[in-house]
């Protein structure tokens, strides 16, 4: 019987890529999970596989492990924002807020513009009821992406929450523009608010009359 003559690592590292691509691609996701943990048997700080494993591994509500290796991913690559975002994002959708802000501030060192990091700077900073903070973070967001409806909505409630019911109407008013189904939304649930914050200012303009 001939025997086959293993392979050179980065051949065998491609054919393991190639492997998983195959698995993902047919949605086994579980089964592409060995594959990664091999490619990094091969080459332990491979960005490729660190990413695509953290991804899986999120999918499939793998929380911890998730993290585990987003954190091997920036120790590997610190330079890197978009491993930064994705370790603050999963950390924050796990409810681990306070870690999960200096993450998203590491990302944003390294790239101003990641508009999503601004976005989920945020979402911290109104679970810690920072809302000061937050609203400077949603208006960095939405000044980068200015037709994405969700900064917009979530800077009218930090607007509300800080008692800013003129500037949470303005945003009501914005939205009606591009988006008046979200506007629509946002004022059903904040309905009370915003009607309270129309007739204070009915009151004062009566009073200056």
């Amino acid at each position: 019987m001939k025997m086959s003559l293993p392979l050179a690592p980065s051949l065998h590292y491609l054919f393991l890529k190639a492997q998983a691509l195959l698995l993902l691609a047919a949605g086994k996701r579980a089964a592409a999970l060995p594959k990664f943990a091999r490619m990094l048997r091969l080459r332990p700080a491979d960005p490729y596989a660190l990413a695509s494993r953290s991804h899986v591994e999120a999918q499939l509500h793998l929380t911890q492990e998730a993290i585990a290796s987003l954190r091997q991913l920036t120790a590997a690559w610190p330079q890197q924002a978009a491993g930064w975002f994705n370790l603050g994002y999963v950390l924050q959708q796990a409810g681990c807020h306070d870690e999960a802000g200096p993450a998203f501030e590491r990302a944003l060192a390294l790239d101003p513009r990641l508009d999503r990091a601004w976005y989920g700077l945020a979402l911290v900073r109104m679970e810690q009821q920072r809302f000061e903070e937050a609203s400077e973070a949603l208006q960095r967001n939405t000044a980068l992406q200015p037709l994405g409806p969700y900064g917009w909505y979530r800077l009218a409630q930090v607007w509300l929450a800080l008692g800013e019911v003129g500037k949470a109407r303005k945003v009501v008013a914005h939205l009606r523009r591009f988006e008046p189904r979200v506007a629509a939304q946002l004022e059903r649930e904040n309905a009370a608010a915003l009607q309270a914050g129309r007739a204070s200012m009915s009151e004062a303009d009566h009073a200056a009359g």
